[in-house]
């Protein structure tokens, strides 16, 4: 049985990947107004510059000063001989710098135990606060897909679930080159049953669902389009490739400013409504708006993202007690 995670949740509206082979792109990271910085192990760095780039990633997060960010490092799945390297590393030697491991390719949730048993070992070794680490996982193929409830609950250090497309659209044999790009001949989205599948184990275990990356960096229009479906369907963030991407991947998963205003409105209104002073009533009109509990649920989700990304009001509301 699941339980849901306890973990505080923290604003993952874009999470720039940054190639660990790279110094130059390292040390330019601390410029951008990503929420999250990846550091990468895996896919963007070449087999026999393994070495090399997490000696580079170590130094970076010494040298490097990317305040108030959730810095990860995502290291080689399971399959491979790098990942143990990896983590021990990386935590022996910058364990306190860092706020969560990723773990791409996830199958089942024994990866995710194991990764969990090595980084607990690591943490009480290195005098570390035990289970601060967080996991971030990787949703990559179907058999991932079709495990993804028991991964979404494997450890308390679970934090999100990532939809890795261009992996995905591979292991499926999907008609498609250009990585979250939607395939050719097909009418409708082609991801949709997967990111709901996804949202869906996210959710029920307390997790953050995050989207994959948009692999047309010129098309900041297309990135666009991607980010608002996904954000449209309740995920929290998406990956971005490239600077150009970061400001309308904030801007996307960020609450309009009169959205923001009258979903604080709605959450004051229904507080007032439904104490004493406002009568105790579950279900009343607020302007031309019918709002009940449901309607504040709604309105906290888009208070949350609207407080995450530093929004302020721009009017309040008064109770007719006041006026």
């Amino acid at each position: 049985m699941s339980t849901q995670n306890q973990r505080t949740p923290r604003p993952r509206r874009t999470s720039l990947a940054v190639p660990g082979s790279s110094v130059k792109m390292l040390d330019k990271s601390q410029e951008l107004d990503s929420d999250q910085l990846f550091l990468d192990l895996e896919d963007s760095v070449a087999a026999n510059a393994k070495d090399a780039a997490r000696r580079n990633v170590i130094e970076a997060l010494h040298r490097n000063r990317w305040g108030e960010r959730i810095i990860a490092v995502r290291v080689n799945d399971w399959t491979t001989q790098w990942t143990v390297r990896d983590v021990v590393n990386v935590i022996d030697e910058a364990g306190a710098r860092i706020d969560c491991i990723m773990l791409p390719k996830v199958q089942d949730a024994a990866q995710v135990v194991a990764l969990d048993l090595l980084v607990t070992q690591l943490e009480q070794s290195n005098r570390l606060p035990v289970g601060r680490i967080g996991f971030e996982l990787q949703i990559e193929d179907a058999k991932g897909l079709s495990n993804v409830d028991e991964i979404a609950a494997a450890s308390p250090r679970n934090e999100t679930l990532i939809f890795g497309p261009g992996d995905f659209m591979a292991s499926m044999n999907m008609k498609a080159l250009a990585v979250g790009g939607q395939p050719d001949g097909y009418a409708a989205d082609a991801f949709h049953y997967v990111l709901m599948r996804i949202l869906v184990a996210a959710r029920a275990n307390g997790l953050q669902a995050i989207d994959g990356p948009y692999g047309l960096i010129k098309d900041v229009e297309g990135f666009r389009a991607a980010a608002a479906s996904v954000a449209a369907l309740g995920f929290d963030g998406k990956w971005v490739l490239h600077p150009s991407q970061v400001a309308p991947g904030n801007e996307v998963f960020s609450p309009g400013q009169e959205e923001y205003d009258r979903a604080e409105e709605i959450v004051e209104a229904y507080d007032w409504y439904t104490s004493d002073s406002g009568g105790s009533r579950g279900a009343v009109m607020l302007g031309d708006d019918f709002i009940d509990e449901a309607s504040r649920k709604m309105a906290l989700v888009v208070v949350a993202k609207g407080r995450a990304a530093g929004m302020a009001r721009t009017r309040s509301w008064s109770s007719p007690e006041s006026s």
